[in-house]
């Protein structure tokens, strides 16, 4: 795809320009999942359309997330294997018309958990959302939608892999400014963080091997041969099926005793293994943060307080103590002079080795005062979905975010906010 590629294909006669098909898209369907409105009546009259041969790509595309939002995954992974067989660009709704700009998302065909969910980032932006979805058998349509910048959604996952090379192919030749480059995001996997991370000062990230259920069996016969797989490596450790996420599967073993059992509960073939890091504060609590990444700068997205070491913030219960509320704005309200300030250099060298334009980092802080980070993401969720009146500091952070976001965006375009249409 050469440079002019865009300009000369959108002008070319006799190549059919496929459509972008309309849809409801994530943002708004978990949204309404989210505030209690009741999806299925939408699944019935859309399921009911894919069944008669009716169904528009754009509602096919809806109906493989309600199903998702649904608890049957693999439904909807198979209507979207269906739809997509057909038809690949998809447009979210847009608050502004004309756009203020115009964004091209690359996404692979995979879960709503493992693609950036950009449309909670532009909802009332003013930016147009076009997604491509990348097929590995299908090839690059002969007509890209017009945009201004793109940006490679798809993540590290196992399923994404064949859509991020194909990405990677294309990128050197892409038509306008390509942010998240896909050899920056395959290396987000735990097991190969801790290598690009590594030497960081003020920075701890324990190193995590990927090991077989073999691998982990032979564990459980000898706690000497933890060490064989990490120096650093001994009990208690923490183990996750690969690729899981939002604490799925994730436990702390203590002894060989624990691996038999924890084997007997998950049926995986692949694991993470890292040693445990005790970060628990002075008060006896945990404290996990999401941070949010964008052109290098941080911002604060959430703390989650519990009393459990494997916390995430739906396990925290962040809504039912107004102590924790204020902990959270207090720490939302001060990040720039406070959180941010005490990890400047860390995360500024973070940064920079993960080189992503966009990205989150869950982490804590550890009793020596430096940051420990559990895991760095370009497809974990930042929303504004909190019910204000209960989280009412997290309608200005977000919007922040947000704003920051879209600023970006407008900076690589090249064309100022004030000047785009």
């Amino acid at each position: 795809m050469r440079p002019e590629a865009e300009s000369s294909l959108s002008h070319r006669t006799g190549v059919p320009r496929p459509g972008c098909a309309e849809r409801i898209g994530l943002a708004r369907l978990t949204k309404a999942a989210e505030a209690g409105h009741d999806l299925r009546p939408l699944w019935r009259r859309l399921i009911a359309r894919l069944l008669d041969g009716t169904i528009e790509a754009g509602e096919g595309l809806d109906l493989s997330v309600i199903a998702q939002l649904l608890g049957d995954k693999e439904a909807g992974l198979a209507i979207q294997h269906t739809i997509l067989a057909s038809h690949q660009l998809f447009r979210s709704p847009c608050a502004a018309r004309p756009p203020g700009l115009r964004i091209l998302a690359l996404a692979a065909s995979t879960d709503i958990g493992s693609n950036t969910p950009i449309e909670f980032l532009l909802e009332r932006s003013g930016i147009e959302l076009t997604t491509l979805y990348v097929m590995p058998n299908v090839a690059w349509p002969d007509w890209l939608p017009p945009h201004d910048v793109a940006m490679v959604i798809a993540s590290d996952s196992d399923d994404c892999r064949a859509a991020l090379d194909k990405i990677a192919h294309a990128a050197p030749n892409w038509p306008r400014p390509l942010l998240n480059l896909p050899e920056f995001i395959g290396r987000l996997d735990r097991d190969k963080l801790h290598g690009l991370l590594g030497g960081i000062e003020g920075l701890v990230i324990p190193q995590t091997r990927c090991v077989t259920r073999e691998q982990l069996l032979e564990l459980s016969q000898s706690a000497s041969a933890l060490s064989g797989l990490a120096p650093d490596l001994a009990f208690p450790v923490i183990v996750r099926p690969r690729g899981s996420h939002a604490g799925k599967g994730l436990a702390k073993l203590d002894d060989t005793n624990a691996i038999e059992e924890y084997l007997s509960e998950h049926a995986e073939d692949l694991f993470f293994v890292s040693r445990f890091v005790d970060y628990q504060s002075d008060d006896g609590l945990f404290r996990k943060y999401r941070i949010v990444l964008i052109d290098g700068q941080p911002y604060a997205c959430h703390l989650a307080v519990a009393d459990r070491w494997d916390i995430w913030y739906m396990n925290a219960q962040m809504a039912a103590s107004a102590e924790k509320r204020r902990e959270e704005e207090t720490f939302m309200e001060t990040f720039d002079a406070g959180f941010a300030e005490r990890h400047r250099a860390a995360l500024s060298a973070l940064a920079k080795r993960i080189g992503l334009d966009y990205f989150t980092v869950d982490c804590a802080e550890t009793s020596e005062g430096s940051l420990l980070i559990f895991e760095a993401d370009n497809t974990a969720i930042v929303h504004d979905m909190d019910p204000p009146d209960i989280f009412p500091y997290k309608v200005p952070q977000m919007r922040k975010v947000f704003d920051a976001f879209v600023a970006m965006l407008h900076r690589r375009s090249g064309r100022p906010a004030e000047a785009a249409a």
